[in-house]
């Protein structure tokens, strides 16, 4: 499957307004798919056949993503990602899930997840959660100096000047030594960004880092307390958020459930799609014995 064809293939939702770009296929136990920045549900194209397979598969582009609308001015924030994603579920008839987050996907489902604790969930039951590369704790984290760059006053500057040159040099810099992507991959990604000249919106889609910190206790502690069973699958070799985040992980969680993919980076459904489906697949046979 190609980048056309996933658009072809694809879906719109309307919320508030604004087009809300989705995939949703296969049958059986709904899973939701949660990208991360500054991508898209395209992220888990590698995966796709084999979770559609097995499992009904819902995966979107957050607004100010990919093909989803992309306004500017606008607050975009985790919180309410989450908000699209629970209308998104109840137009969908979505009552029971899994969720399968990476990057700042991990924030929305730390979101889903502390509504789920809380009794706001929308009525979804969240059967199981499993976490790839993220800020889950932001003191463990290492953001790249271009997103301290787009959070500061040169924010919206440096957004307009970004080309696809300087995204492909920083990009390629999370990966893998050895599973960096294609040319070809590069520029699939690159298109999903600048679609509907959403390589202006860096500066704003980037404030879910002091978010992070503004919700890291909240987030936190619904981690702790959940009965939901949660797994982190972790490329160690990732410079943002690969060893660090794994070590504070067992810090902060009991019965610490982590799986490591040594030398890989940031985007393990990329770089180790085999790995990722073993590892969401064996979470999800545990959550499904009790």
């Amino acid at each position: 499957m190609d980048l056309d064809q996933w658009r072809r293939e694809g879906r719109y939702f309307e919320w508030q307004g604004q087009r809300i770009f989705y995939r949703d296929e296969g049958a059986g136990e709904a899973l939701l798919c949660l990208h991360g920045f500054p991508t898209a549900s395209w992220d888990w194209h590698r995966l796709w056949p084999e979770l559609r397979a097995h499992r009904r598969v819902i995966a979107l582009d957050f607004l100010g993503y990919g093909f989803s609308s992309k306004p500017l001015p606008h607050a975009y924030s985790a919180v309410e990602q989450a908000d699209i994603v629970q209308a998104l579920l109840a137009h969908l008839g979505v009552s029971r899930l899994e969720v399968l987050a990476h990057d700042f996907g991990d924030s929305v489902a730390q979101e889903l997840l502390t509504r789920h604790g809380e009794g706001r969930a929308g009525g979804f039951d969240l059967r199981a959660v499993c976490f790839l590369n993220g800020g889950l704790f932001m003191e463990a984290a290492r953001p790249r100096l271009i997103q301290y760059l787009l959070l500061g006053p040169l924010g919206p500057w440096l957004s307009r000047r970004l080309s696809f040159p300087r995204f492909a040099r920083s990009f390629a810099a999370i990966f893998g030594k050895h599973t960096r992507p294609s040319t070809q991959e590069l520029t699939d990604f690159w298109r999903l960004i600048a679609y509907g000249h959403g390589n202006r919106l860096g500066h704003a889609l980037i404030q879910y880092i002091p978010e992070r910190h503004r919700q890291r206790d909240r987030w936190v502690a619904a981690m702790q307390r959940t009965s939901v069973p949660l797994r982190l699958v972790i490329g160690m070799a990732d410079p943002v958020s690969g060893w660090r985040i794994a070590k504070r992980y067992r810090e902060l969680l009991p019965n610490a459930d982590v799986v490591e993919l040594p030398g890989i980076g940031h985007y393990p459904q990329v770089e180790a799609p085999e790995a990722v489906l073993a590892a969401v697949w064996e979470l999800i046979g545990r959550s499904e014995r009790g």
